[in-house]
């Protein structure tokens, strides 16, 4: 911990003096440095060198290398925030979320008191001319009137010229940490430094704390701290690995987001509709159940393809077996060969059959968040679902809470 810290002048640079350093030692020691990971990083640093000063058959007692998965991300929005004072007939407990038809713009925002204030951000693709820094106030202000006119009236000009001047944020790239989240006997690492995700379902914050808790179990449930930091790590580890990939598979673009997430989406529900005691809802909706860990979802899943493979491969070979019957019989009625033409409308009316179901997904730049909202509107609220239709706002401060909530805080 450094011993002595000078401190500029607030109108300069803050600059931290870590010449001075004294050592501490601890029983345990935490690391939950967020996406920053600094001690993740040097735990890989540190098990590269030991292994590779290592003889052969050292390195195959040792066991697998610690290692920080890094992924690219090659679906990035970068958001900007924005201050936001709510009129005094709109709900202040709720989350408001919106959404442009094109998927360009991405609206959250949260309570931040409970006087009205609330914290938004404007999720945009890193290329969007808005989302760079020192934009134009007015093409700002031209993307809220167009496609939020709600909150486009609660927003004076200075605030929509900050918010055009300052440079966007960058949400987080996916990784985690393999395969052990201790270093030696008395160091863990939790949170954000071993599970790195998007916040789109509120998975990062919410098993961040899951850490604390698993942590707090584990020690009060062994004798000593190594028992305690071993057994964190074996819990832990492959939870984190199988959230960050769920999360991925929930985020990939365009044809390669179709099958990794809208496709089974689609089928999942289908199959559970059918027979829900034998196959699981979607992966989205299983998140949701506290009993479900992401390892269990990740196997049930898996085993479910198997049986909706199996299940779908039969259905096909059955109704293949039925076309070919049928056009045997309506070849000796009609005297024609019209296998070809019967096959292929069999083909067209299956394939109409699940574009009808698909189309309402490929919408360009679609996000995780919207097809979650799509996915889980019932039968009676079709197309008046609030993330896809804007009204015009009220200058009356007419309460239109309704039209956008989120969900209760």
């Amino acid at each position: 911990t450094p011993s002595n810290v000078g401190m500029q002048n607030l109108a300069e640079e803050e600059l931290c003096d870590v010449d001075g350093m004294e050592v501490v030692i601890t029983k345990l020691l935490v690391a939950a440095d967020g996406t920053q990971r600094t001690i993740a990083n040097e735990m890989e640093k540190a098990d590269k060198e030991k292994r590779d000063s290592m003889s052969f058959f050292d390195k195959l007692q040792y066991g697998p290398s610690f290692y920080v998965k890094r992924y690219d991300d090659d679906n990035q929005r970068v958001y900007k925030t924005i201050p936001i004072k709510l009129p005094s007939k709109w709900r202040n407990d709720l989350n408001y979320s919106a959404r442009s038809k094109d998927g360009r713009v991405l609206f959250d925002s949260l309570p931040a008191d409970a006087n009205g204030n609330q914290c938004a951000a404007l999720l945009l693709k890193r290329d969007d001319e808005v989302a760079q820094a020192n934009t134009d106030p007015k093409k700002l202000r031209e993307v809220f009137d167009e496609v939020l006119p709600q909150f486009s009236a609660l927003l004076d000009d200075d605030t929509i010229e900050n918010v055009a001047k300052k440079p966007p944020s960058f949400l987080p790239s996916f990784r985690y940490v393999a395969p052990r989240l201790n270093q030696g006997d008395r160091t863990v690492i939790l949170g954000d430094a071993i599970h790195t995700v998007k916040p789109y379902f509120g998975l990062g914050a919410n098993s961040a704390l899951q850490d604390v808790q698993i942590l707090k179990q584990s020690i009060e449930s062994t004798n000593t701290m190594k028992e305690a930091t071993h057994l964190f790590s074996q819990q832990r580890a492959a939870e984190s690995k199988a959230l960050v990939e769920i999360s991925r598979e929930l985020d990939r673009p365009g044809l390669l987001g179709v099958f990794t997430f809208i496709v089974p989406l689609i089928v999942d529900s289908i199959f559970n509709k059918l027979a829900p005691k034998i196959f699981s809802p979607n992966t989205i909706a299983m998140l949701q159940k506290r009993e479900m860990t992401f390892r269990g979802i990740r196997r049930r899943k898996r085993f479910e393809r198997v049986g909706q493979i199996a299940t779908l491969g039969t259905f096909f070979t059955a109704l293949t077996m039925g076309a070919k019957q049928l056009i045997r019989t309506l070849s000796r009625v009609t005297g024609k060969r019209n296998t070809t033409v019967v096959a292929s409308a069999v083909g067209g009316i299956a394939a109409i059959s699940v574009l009808k179901k698909v189309a309402v997904f490929l919408v360009p730049g679609m996000a995780p968040a919207d097809v979650l909202t799509k996915a889980s509107a019932g039968k009676g609220e079709g197309k008046e679902s609030p993330l896809r239709t804007i009204q015009p706002y009220n200058s009356e401060n007419e309460d239109l809470s309704a039209d956008f909530a989120g969900g209760g805080i």
